[in-house]
């Protein structure tokens, strides 16, 4: 054979070659498609999987619960080398509960859907909370959260405005009806846990509450927005509950029952288990719920609640701005809290308070354990269309004391209570507040329109910055 074919023949075999190695790519890589995404977070992650590397299907029919599973299993092995995250891309992706890992990001596209599955099978049951005693909905145990971690740390749950639906109404039926051997679920949960965020997401029809960190530290929950009907049973929003060093911001919610209620145990079991929620921030919240609060303290707050700080909140159509409820039976405290700028429209109360909130965990509750009520802080509030300015029922022989208020300006409605505000076992003061409170907490006048000073020093939470993380993802 000639030099000439002999070379000629050479470049043919190089580009058969190249050529079929370019099509057998070209067929691994066929379906596959290239995205960028970003968020601000507590931290970054140096791997990146999606679901469908894990078989997920998002066509709404196909259950992901294995897959979820399978993938947070299989990234958890990244934990000791810069951590991982699992993306989830636009689709309907139908599972039931799946716990997540330390050093773990769930990050949920644009147009991701989670759906909460309607299986029940898919709801492993767990023990009743130990500062519970008992399941809120039945005196057995609970259905695991969706999405559900328990002593973790460093975790993130964030997304461009991905949804997860919890499917409720299935529930609420059961629950109407009487057919739960257990608590329902809530949409998000984390136990004993460090160092968690939640952001940037939309919660739809929670079975129950939507957001619960118990027993845990150092959290952050930001852009959340949260819809149920407002007739929906305990669909709660956000319930801090015995944690300490938490921040809610920048969320809008609009549910069945209080917005934010802040919590620390049940009678017996909650003094028993003695963990407070401390140190928590609430800003710029928007909240709408007819037939509960917007930040409600209790009822169960039987481990006590100190050292809260709420500013720049509104409220539309919602029973009571800020709510206190408590009862003999609870013991614990609610104390150093401290509320500012809140803009009110129509409401049946701007504050209420009460030690006759009768739900207790069982008959074995002590009466002799009372709650330890002091140092509530309100002013800068303007409100309209109110039914009522205040209802505070404190507890005989155990009263409600160092109730501040002040500069406080209430609008009443045309068909407003004749009486604004009733007030029984409660001491405390006010500055420049209309319509004129009740004797029992007498106007200091406008020399102390600066009174219930909001504290100037922040908490550790607020410390807290995120970083910009960037990555590129390749899935089916």
């Amino acid at each position: 054979m000639s030099p000439m074919r002999t070379k000629m023949t050479r470049i043919v075999t190089v580009l058969l070659v190249g050529f079929i190695l370019g099509v057998r790519s070209g067929e691994a890589r066929k379906g596959k498609v290239t995205e960028s995404f970003a968020y601000t977070g507590i931290s970054c992650r140096r791997h990146t999987a999606s679901i469908t590397d894990f078989g997920g299907v998002g066509d709404g029919k196909t259950s992901n619960t294995k897959a979820f599973q399978d993938a947070v299993n299989h990234l958890s092995k990244y934990a000791s080398d810069g951590g991982a995250q699992l993306y989830v891309p636009a689709g309907k992706w139908l599972t039931g509960s799946f716990s997540l890992t330390s050093h773990f990001t769930l990050y949920l596209q644009k147009h991701a859907l989670l759906l909460a599955s309607q299986d029940m099978k898919e709801w492993p049951v767990l023990k009743p909370l130990p500062s519970y005693g008992r399941g809120r909905d039945a005196a057995g145990g609970r259905f695991t959260s969706l999405i559900y971690g328990t002593n973790l740390t460093d975790v993130i749950v964030t997304g461009a405005n991905g949804t997860i639906d919890g499917q409720g109404s299935f529930w609420w039926q059961k629950f109407h009806k009487g057919k739960l051997k257990y608590t329902r679920p809530y949409l998000i949960e984390f136990m004993y846990s460090d160092t968690i965020q939640i952001s940037n997401l939309t919660l739809l029809n929670s079975p129950s509450w939507n957001v619960h960190p118990v027993y845990s530290s150092n959290i952050l929950i930001k852009g959340i927005t949260i819809l149920a009907p407002v007739k929906s049973p305990n669909t709660d929003g956000i319930n801090p509950d015995s944690c300490t060093n938490v921040r809610i911001e920048d969320s809008y919610i609009v549910s069945g029952d209080d917005c934010i209620a802040v919590k620390s145990g049940w009678d017996e079991y909650g003094i028993s288990f003695g963990m407070p929620t401390k140190q928590l921030v609430i800003r710029r919240l928007t909240c709408i719920s007819p037939y509960s609060a917007a930040i409600a303290l209790g009822s169960e707050m039987s481990g006590g609640i100190q050292d809260v700080r709420a500013e720049d909140i509104t409220a539309v159509h919602t029973e009571s701005g800020v709510r206190i409820k408590t009862a003999r039976g609870r013991g614990g405290f609610v104390k150093d809290i401290f509320v500012r700028r809140m803009s009110l429209h129509t409401m049946k109360w701007v504050f209420w308070m009460t030690g006759n909130y009768k739900q207790h965990a069982d008959n074995h509750y002590d009466p002799n354990a009372l709650p330890v009520i002091q140092g509530i802080n309100y002013r800068d509030i303007v409100a309209n269309n109110v039914s009522m300015a205040a209802r505070l029922e404190g507890i005989e022989g155990d009263p409600f004391t160092q109730i501040c208020i002040a500069n406080v300006t209430i609008g009443m409605a045309a068909k407003a209570k004749k009486v604004p505000w009733t007030c029984t076992d409660v001491e405390g003061i006010t500055s420049g507040v209309s319509p004129r409170p009740c004797d029992l907490l007498p106007d200091q006048g406008q020399k102390k329109i600066a009174a219930c000073d909001f504290p100037a020093k922040p908490l550790s939470i607020d410390r807290v910055v995120l970083k910009t993380c960037t990555y590129r993802v390749n899935h089916m």
